[in-house]
């Protein structure tokens, strides 16, 4: 079982994101401190609930480039609803905002599935429309700091056995993702969506269904994001996590997560964004500007999907010997 592991994708990113750890420790001494590495882990968790929704999505061959604009939707509407009427108790407030991303991500996966519309059309066209409510909503204005609430601030940043309740969230998402891909049936459904549609239909599974609960799911997620972005950060405004779809993607990439669907880990979706928050959280340290980030994350992209591909293309040479010495 060890052996697998020293030879499978999530080994393979694990040594890399320690390799990237301790080189950076090299240079800036202190930042492999244990305190230090669990603020990175705190700073990408947002990131990792993401990925996780986004995996669901992209194993069943779809993608959702919404997420980030149904994060900064809830986020305004939670922030607004605070604003006006500070005595909404927050765990109200966490229900609203996860209710809306709900239903936006229904709303992906009605078109997705009723009207048979390509995924990344549906999603391009919703993170539009998510932005302009935005702004339709605000009014262009921002909501700041003072305007919040304390007890809406103070949840994300609340300690509990050493660690933020930001952290705590992430982890026990984590938890339950490892249990709804690995020991449900929907999870089981999601693989074989992705792996095979035609295939998964004669086995009884509703293609159509499925990829609508992954949108779901995601959209969920998103919203719950929305909340803790906004409380975390304390500040609202239109363009709020703008260009974040494309850290959720690269995450999910970078993590063995197949755009061809059907193949990648839990495991793979959280060292793929650990990897990225990791670098996120060392730019700043070794003074690069903030702007490289997004051409990091672009080029992670090309690379790992070159290699998901070569992997993918020498498993179907290897399929096709055991097929020719069968015969």
């Amino acid at each position: 079982m060890i052996a697998k592991f020293l030879k499978s994708r999530e080994a393979i990113l694990l040594a890399a994101v320690i390799a990237l750890i301790l080189l950076v420790e090299t240079r800036f001494a202190g930042f492999a401190a244990p305190s230090n590495l669990a603020g990175v882990f705190n700073d990408t968790s947002i990131l990792i609930i993401l990925a996780l929704g986004q995996m669901a999505v992209i194993l069943t061959k779809c993608i959702d480039l919404s997420l980030a604009s149904n994060l900064a939707l809830t986020g305004m509407v939670v922030a607004m609803i605070n604003a006006t009427a500070p005595g909404v108790p927050v765990i109200a407030l966490i229900a609203l905002a996860i209710g809306m991303g709900v239903v936006m991500g229904m709303f992906n996966g009605i078109l997705v599935w009723k009207l048979d519309i390509p995924p990344i059309v549906v999603t391009l066209g919703t993170l539009t429309i998510y932005r302009g409510v935005i702004f339709l909503i605000s009014d262009g204005a921002w909501i700041n700091a003072h305007e919040m609430s304390g007890g809406f601030k103070a949840f994300p940043r609340a300690e509990f056995l050493g660690l933020p309740v930001l952290s705590w969230i992430a982890l026990l998402i984590v938890g339950l993702f490892v249990v709804l891909i690995g020991r449900t049936g929907l999870g089981r459904a999601f693989y074989a969506v992705g792996g095979n549609p035609h295939a998964a239909v004669y086995t009884g599974i509703s293609v159509g269904f499925t990829r609508f609960m992954a949108f779901t799911i995601a959209g969920g997620l998103a919203g719950l994001c929305g909340y803790l972005w906004v409380s975390r950060y304390a500040v609202a405004y239109v363009d709020v996590a703008g260009g974040f779809e494309l850290d959720v993607v690269a995450a999910c990439v970078i993590g063995g997560i197949s755009i061809a669907g059907g193949i990648g880990t839990v495991g793979g979706a959280v060292l793929g964004a650990l990897f990225l928050g990791v670098i996120k959280n060392a730019l700043p340290v070794a003074g690069i500007s903030p702007f490289w980030q997004l051409a990091i994350s672009g080029a992670a992209i090309i690379i790992a999907v070159a290699f998901n591909a070569r992997g993918e293309r020498s498993k179907g040479r290897v399929i096709l010997k055991s097929a020719e010495h069968a015969q």
